[in-house]
């Protein structure tokens, strides 16, 4: 400090600033609290601010005056500040507020008051804390706007909960699972979305597929939807036009087939797979599937098999007349004397066959058990290949392969075999007891062979 004037402008305004925080705390607090207030204030210089209350000359419609603030912290720095408070410029005198009787009016005074406090408080407090550089009066004016006018706090955002058709397609991406599975799982995609909009179109316009809200009940709906989509795509074609049954074509999509119970259940086994999933990673603790009482497993047919003799015959047998059938013929043999899915089968190129073998991975348990299967090929699957080689219409496969729905088709409708057994003391469902079958008629297929009775 310079001079004697500059230490009793000093002494005055930490004094004053004392008496406001002692006014807004409305405590008469004992001169030792006070002098060490001072003291404290004096050993921790930095600028302080004094403050003046004074209220407006004119009035407002409603005959009130704003009340309005002069921060002085130097001779320098002195600010004025309007406060947005109103009141009734009688019950304001020399900063002062006088209280009347009226209950009422106290309150209003009262709480007035409070926010002016509050505001004192704040802009005493900006002083003592912003460093003397930083303190000036675009700074104050700022800070106090902000004050008097926060920013609103940007609402978190609630998580968004996770649609379930994007939480099913991350559990593919997610998933180590093969081409064959993917290919499934998105024929349940398909169906569930299918099944969505059908229940839309019955009266709940807004309903949604939610993994926490699927419920047994969805799971008999959806059932009962799989078995009928056949008649419900009568009803309502738009669907199928929005979310179509098969995606292999880009020509007039194909009607929805009666579902068996085996579809059923492999697609419920695909469904149960995903919810299981998504409990591990603590999507949903729901499992909509526990109080299921469907049927679960799926049910086969005996199988019969052809014996070696009855392959050689179908593969001697001259087609000539019918060169398609006749590629068809060859491309069965071929599966049977190396023994894989259709599936594995039209994934085949040149390239499968090292040092007279086919390699392949099978595309089904790809992603459970990665092993590459060789199989020898013999002198007919030889000859059946390079039959073959060299065509233009083999697009870089073995074989000239067409869908494994008409090579199924194909196969089932034009080959077969008579074979005579003999059945002892047979009973089934659909017989009688002890009832004896002397003939068989085998139809080939590309999955199985069935057995009808002639």
């Amino acid at each position: 400090m310079n001079d004697l004037g500059e230490m009793r402008n000093f002494i005055v305004i930490h004094l004053k600033t004392i008496l406001v925080d002692t006014a807004l705390t409305r405590k008469r607090l004992p001169m030792s609290t006070v002098l060490a207030n001072f003291a404290f204030r004096i050993l921790n210089h930095s600028p302080m601010a004094t403050l003046t209350r004074n209220i407006t000359k004119g009035t407002n419609l409603m005959g009130k005056a704003e009340l309005l603030l002069r921060l002085s912290v130097s001779r320098n720095l002195v600010v004025r500040l309007k406060t947005g408070l109103w009141m009734d410029p009688s019950r304001f005198d020399k900063g002062a507020f006088s209280l009347p009787k009226d209950p009422a009016a106290r309150a209003e005074i009262r709480a007035i008051e409070d926010k002016l406090i509050d505001i004192e408080r704040f802009l005493i407090n900006l002083c003592e804390k912003t460093p003397a550089d930083t303190l000036t009066k675009d700074f104050v004016v700022a800070q106090y706007d902000l004050f008097l006018h926060p920013k609103p706090e940007k609402k978190k955002r609630q998580p968004r909960e996770p649609n379930f058709f994007d939480t099913f397609e991350d559990y593919i991406e997610k998933k180590n699972i093969s081409e064959w599975r993917i290919r499934h799982l998105r024929v349940l995609k398909r169906a569930l979305m299918r099944y969505e909009l059908y229940v839309r179109a019955n009266g709940r316009g807004r309903y949604k597929i939610k993994i926490d809200e699927f419920t047994v009940d969805d799971v008999n709906s959806f059932e009962k939807f799989l078995r009928s989509e056949h008649e419900i795509h009568e009803k309502y074609p738009e669907i199928y036009k929005v979310v179509p049954a098969d995606t292999h074509t880009t020509r007039k999509k194909p009607k929805p087939q009666p579902k068996g119970d085996n579809t059923i259940i492999g697609l419920f086994g695909l469904m149960r797979a995903f919810y299981r999933w998504c409990r591990e990673q603590e999507l949903t603790t729901n499992d909509p599937f526990a109080k299921y009482n469907g049927k679960t497993t799926e049910v086969y047919g005996t199988p019969y098999y052809i014996t070696l003799e009855e392959r050689d015959r179908i593969a001697d047998f001259d087609l000539s007349a019918t060169p398609s059938l006749e590629v068809q013929r060859d491309i069965f043999i071929f599966q049977c004397l190396i023994g894989c899915r259709v599936s594995d089968l039209m994934a085949m190129t040149p390239a499968s066959i090292i040092n007279g073998a086919i390699e392949y991975m099978p595309q089904k348990t790809k992603g459970e058990r990665s092993q590459v299967v060789r199989v020898p090929l013999n002198s007919r699957a030889k000859a059946l290949v390079e039959k073959y080689a060299g065509r233009d219409d083999l697009n870089g496969k073995l074989f000239p392969f067409i869908s494994s729905q008409k090579y199924n088709v194909a196969i089932k409708s034009r080959l077969s075999i008579r074979r005579v057994v003999v059945l002892l003391q047979y009973v089934s469902k659909y017989s009688p007891p002890n009832r004896t079958y002397t003939f068989l008629r085998i139809r080939l297929s590309v999955t199985n062979i069935s057995l009808y009775i002639a």
